[in-house]
């Protein structure tokens, strides 16, 4: 009894131990279980994430799951080149090859006019160009229908329109801080070609009427290697094609932009579309105001002076007149040094020339003064009216006029007695043939005669201090004539 009763208790011992170990045997197991399977399974996101190319958002080590719905590349499962099956079509060649001329359509922007130049005749401008074509190659699908954006990158891989500037110097595309390109492509294969470009034209100008002129240039675009039956340009939205942001010149007012189309023959290649992008310019008159026309009529009026200076001040009216000519020509070479050499006359040197003409007239008018004085002076000596002791600087007067009445006289011997004077209305009159008195009481009959233009040459001669007086006006007069025509014409 006592045997078996121990036997019992310890085999129940042992059925226990067994329990308690398979107890924990599988506790075991389920813990191990759920890590492997909580380690599979990020291993699997995380491998998702990898193959998806997310980026992981965390802000305190947490996932931030709503920037991740923002942000639509997440979506993008293929790279660009692949949606748009760039890899599957020669790029070198147009779209619809064979078929009919590719529309491209073109529109400007133009930002800003950065420089005018009259010695090199040309112009730098500052445009973003757009070109609008379809290439049915470059459609993708698409379940939102939206378009897609790139930067220069892909525009190295497609086919784009080989627009140049005609005339052009000088062009380049904006690189800072990247190529100023942008490529947009909607699902239907429509394309946006946008470009930044700076390019330096050529445009022929006409001066004849500088600095009063108004100048037409343009600006040309043209396919450098598609002829009309491979490309055709033409304006995108018409006479709305081309605008301008607000643009202000220091020499020019812009009067107009407008756009027009052509055609241009080459004889080896055949006709090619060409836009023109025409604007015109006036020319601002008040810097050459200030520069050369206000100088220019002060210097012709200064010459006026001379006019009321006395006859006999040689030394204030010769240096008043070459002070006056040599200032002129200083106006003269100070504009024609900023000008183009041109082989024709230009207004400004129509009224420059003109005013030094002017200047150059008082001059010789007193030369022309001084040598009547002295014929006069001649004449009278021999006629006995002037001494051989007078000093003639000792007759001045302040009105410009030199009185020969107020000179005391003596007869030469041998003279007449009688009184002889200057003026030919005073000579006696002359007989009647025969030396016989007319009847009627003896008065005579006196005749009129018409003075010939000699007997006016010879009053003048005689009368010196009349070519001032003459002078005072008819300078004037004539100077103010000229402005009058002039300005009319040119302005």
């Amino acid at each position: 009894m006592k045997a078996s009763s121990s036997s019992s208790s310890s085999s129940g011992v042992r059925r226990a131990l067994a329990l308690a170990l398979c107890l924990a045997a599988g506790l075991v197991a389920v813990v191990t279980g759920g890590g492997a399977g909580g380690k599979s399974s990020g291993r699997r996101k995380n491998k998702e994430v990898f193959l998806l190319g997310e980026n992981k958002f965390q802000f305190g080590g947490r996932i931030d799951y709503r920037l991740k719905k923002q942000d639509s590349t997440k979506t993008l499962v293929v790279k660009s080149e692949q949606l748009l099956r760039i890899q599957d079509h020669d790029f070198a060649i147009r779209p619809g090859f064979g078929a009919s001329a590719v529309p491209v359509g073109i529109d400007v922007q133009v930002e800003s006019i950065d420089s005018i130049s009259e010695v090199n005749m040309d112009f730098t401008m500052t445009l973003y160009l757009r070109h609008y074509w379809k290439d049915a190659r470059l459609a993708f699908p698409s379940r939102n229908n939206r378009s897609r954006t790139f930067d220069g990158r892909l525009v190295r891989k497609i086919w784009v329109p080989d627009v140049f500037f005609v005339h052009s110097k000088r062009s380049f595309i904006h690189d800072t801080t990247m190529d100023n390109i942008m490529l947009r492509i909607a699902p239907d294969g429509n394309i946006l070609y946008s470009v930044r470009i700076t390019v330096t034209a050529l445009c022929s100008m006409d001066f004849s009427s500088f600095p009063l002129d108004t100048q037409n240039c343009s600006l040309e675009l043209e396919s450098y290697a598609y002829n009309e039956n491979d490309l055709m340009l033409y304006w995108k939205n018409g006479n709305n094609s081309l605008r301008t942001d607000d643009i202000v010149l220091s020499q020019f007012f812009i009067e107009e932009f407008q756009s027009s189309y052509g055609l241009a023959f080459y004889s080896s290649t055949g006709w090619y579309n060409r836009l023109y992008i025409h604007f015109i310019l006036r020319r601002h008159i008040f810097f050459f105001m200030l520069q050369a026309y206000f100088p220019t009529m002060l210097m012709v009026l200064l010459s006026w002076v001379s006019f009321w200076i006395d006859r006999r001040a040689v030394p204030a009216r010769v240096s008043l007149g070459m002070t006056t000519v040599l200032t002129m020509s200083t106006i003269i070479t100070g504009v024609s040094s900023s000008m183009p050499q041109v082989s024709y006359v230009k207004a400004v040197d129509i009224y420059l020339w003109t005013s030094f003409l002017f200047v150059f007239l008082s001059v010789i008018e007193y030369a022309a003064v001084n040598y009547c004085t002295t014929l006069e002076e001649m004449r009278k000596m021999r006629r006995g009216r002037i001494p051989s002791t007078f000093d003639a600087s000792q007759a001045m007067a302040f009105d410009g006029c030199f009185h020969d009445d107020e000179i005391e006289l003596t007869p030469y011997p041998g003279s007449r007695s009688r009184t002889m004077t200057s003026d030919p209305r005073e000579s006696p009159a002359p007989s009647v043939a025969g030396g016989n008195a007319p009847p009627g009481g003896g008065v005579g009959v006196r005749l009129h005669r018409r003075k010939s233009l000699r007997a006016h040459v010879d009053l003048l001669l005689s009368h010196s201090y009349m070519i001032d007086s003459y002078s005072r006006v008819v300078f004037p007069m004539s100077y103010l004539l000229f402005n009058v025509i002039y300005w009319s014409l040119y302005s």
